[in-house]
């Protein structure tokens, strides 16, 4: 017997290493190796006879071999290639049928109705009960996604081994019942809390969402606040450009001015040098109102730094512009501003108005600034040409 079975042992490692596709995660030579060990377990604390031992192991050898063919209806091809196996081993016709009603005893959904029937079926459940039934599940949940079968999310392949633990399996053997079923019960406890922790997990997920929800609808939309600040961003933003112009302006006039009146000055009053006094006085000229002009567009206004209790109330002054309150006692302003934080329409009515105040002092600005570059650019020419004629008509 044990010749045989160390045959079978040979030949189905073989078997596996040759014709068994990577994809098979589960059902391979180790899942075969623990299925021997388990029968072997069985068969020692049963009381069968010596022909119904060598069966089975050699059932538990090739009961999946028929997976190097097929997936599904693998039990049919399992028996196929052990019956050529126990044939070229001169094996006797009484083993080849215990064999194959061995083989064809694990599938899944049959009735066990032997002794070496429920021996081969509970030794090929048996990591139902084992402490490492969690891996081995999942790598029978990644083969059925593999081979296309069915794809099962945690959450369902949870339940499906839920269902199969209450529903679909159960051990036969007095061993399997005595030794086996607690840890069954174990691990069926351990896929419960599971299933829980993930409805627990799930149902916190959902409450945060709608408290979330809640939350956004309860305060002012993120859209128009949104709207707000990148506006008054943007408008600070042309503040800052039209203030950088103006200086440039300011600095290339003032450049202009004194080179002019470093060197042009002390020659103009010699006779050589009076042609070029007219040209001079306008380049100067407009050089000075180009500075004029950059100042006016970077001037501040000046304002009273001073509101009422009634300009509050009746919303007809800007409390976020610091030119409103800047000579107003503390209190006062307080009182302002929690005036405009208690009610959500003037805070929004407050920024528009900040943001029209910023609108009109922006116009004003670039008015300025487009005015100044019209008028230095146009002294520039003027300048050149007076330069150019005065010296045609030397």
């Amino acid at each position: 017997m044990n010749n045989l079975v160390e045959k079978a042992d040979e030949f189905v490692l073989k078997l596996f290493k040759e014709k068994l596709h990577a994809t098979y995660l589960y059902h391979n030579y180790r899942h075969t190796q623990r299925v021997v060990k388990s029968t072997k377990e069985l068969i020692d604390n049963s009381q069968i006879n010596v022909k119904d031992q060598e069966a089975l192991l050699l059932a538990a050898w090739f009961h999946d071999t028929g997976y190097t063919i097929t997936f599904k209806g693998h039990e049919k091809e399992s028996v196929k290639i052990a019956e050529d196996f126990l044939n070229s081993q001169n094996a006797t016709p009484e083993l080849l049928e215990k064999v194959r009603q061995n083989i064809l005893a694990t599938r899944f959904d049959y009735e066990p109705k032997t002794i070496p029937e429920k021996i081969i079926q509970d030794a090929d459940s048996s990591h139902f009960a084992q402490e490492y039934f969690e891996e081995t599940s999942e790598l029978l949940r990644q083969e059925l996604e593999l081979h296309s079968i069915k794809n099962y999310t945690s959450a369902e392949w949870l339940q499906e081994n839920i269902e199969t633990f209450t529903k679909k399996h159960r051990f036969y053997t007095t061993y399997a019942l005595t030794h086996w079923q607690e840890g069954k019960e174990e691990n069926l406890l351990n896929l419960i809390e599971a299933q829980n922790k993930q409805e627990r997990k799930l149902k916190k997920e959902e409450a945060k969402a709608r408290l979330k929800a809640k939350f956004k609808n309860e305060n002012p939309e993120r859209s128009i606040q949104t709207l707000f600040r990148v506006t008054l961003r943007n408008h600070i933003k042309l503040s800052d450009i039209a203030d950088t112009k103006a200086n440039i302006l300011l600095s290339v006039n003032a450049i202009i001015i004194s080179l002019a009146i470093a060197n042009l000055v002390p020659i103009l009053d010699a006779q050589t040098h009076k042609h070029i006094l007219v040209p001079s006085m306008v380049l100067m000229l407009f050089s000075v109102v180009t500075i004029i002009l950059s100042i006016m567009s970077t001037r501040p206004n000046v304002t009273s730094g001073e509101f009422t209790k009634d300009q509050v109330k009746n919303r007809e002054v800007n409390l976020l512009f610091f030119g409103n309150f800047h000579k107003m006692p503390f209190e006062e302003f307080r009182w302002g501003m929690k005036e405009i934080i208690k009610d959500k329409d003037y805070v929004y009515e407050s920024l528009m108005l900040d943001l029209h105040s910023l609108g009109i002092v922006l116009n004003r600005k670039y008015m300025l600034l487009r005015v100044t570059y019209t008028v230095f650019m146009i002294g520039i020419i003027v300048s050149v040409l007076s330069y150019v004629v005065a010296f045609y008509l030397i």
